[in-house]
């Protein structure tokens, strides 16, 4: 099992642009950046990376930056947060049955992570892919959160498109849902609207809905 740690410097590269941020922002959090939810979410959300005055700074997934407007607003509409708002780690924001991660724990340069340490990264999102249980569901914020997740699986690309409100069974009964991320420039474009990112949350949490209710009614059917 591969543990996380805000100490790892294992991809140079990463490693020497977090020693350069931690130079020029001290006040910063600039280390790689832990998931942040219900350590027993059924619903886990993949995004690209720390954002540099986001996650970066905060220590928190899309905390405190652009990226994270629609996305907490979404979560708390759809009953997933305690608030519509992420702005810093101590703010008192609670995930329910959601948990935040990113492909990529670490701030990348221009936010692009290489092929190579997407992979070197990608033990971690094994292990919290493994820790999902049974009819959960992945909801994954771009193309390389996509991929990432379905290289995490063990599964092969060619076989899970991604496309923007696309929806892939996997393995252990569990669900893939895609959403083009939650970025500035994709909100600002519309590329991604609010109306469709809804739509896609809004599909996860009824997909957890019928789950529960096709447990409880196997659970009676046994009494």
């Amino acid at each position: 099992m591969t543990q996380f740690s805000t100490k790892c410097a294992i991809c140079p590269r990463l490693a020497r642009h977090l020693q350069s941020v931690r130079a020029a922002y001290p006040g910063y959090h600039a280390r790689p950046v832990p998931a942040f939810g219900d350590p027993a979410a059924r619903l886990l959300i993949v995004g690209l990376a720390p954002g540099m005055h986001g996650a970066n700074r905060t220590g928190r997934p899309f905390t405190g930056d652009y990226a994270g407007l629609l996305l907490y607003r979404t979560l708390h509409k759809f009953g997933f947060a305690s608030s519509a708002e992420s702005v810093s780690p101590d703010d008192g924001l609670v995930l329910h049955d959601c948990r935040i991660t990113n492909a990529v724990k670490c701030l990348p340069p221009a936010n692009k992570p290489t092929p190579d340490e997407v992979r070197t990264c990608n033990p971690h999102l094994q292990c919290e892919l493994q820790a999902l249980p049974c009819a959960s569901v992945m909801l994954a914020l771009g193309t390389v959160a996509h991929r990432a997740v379905i290289l995490a699986l063990g599964l092969r690309q060619s076989d899970y498109p991604f496309g923007h409100g696309a929806e892939h069974d996997v393995s252990g009964g569990r669900r893939l849902l895609d959403s083009y991320h939650c970025s500035r420039y994709n909100t600002q474009t519309r590329r991604l609207t609010a109306a469709m990112f809804e739509r896609v949350v809004q599909r996860a949490a009824g997909l957890l809905h019928a789950g529960s209710a096709a447990g409880r009614a196997a659970r009676s059917k046994k009494r």
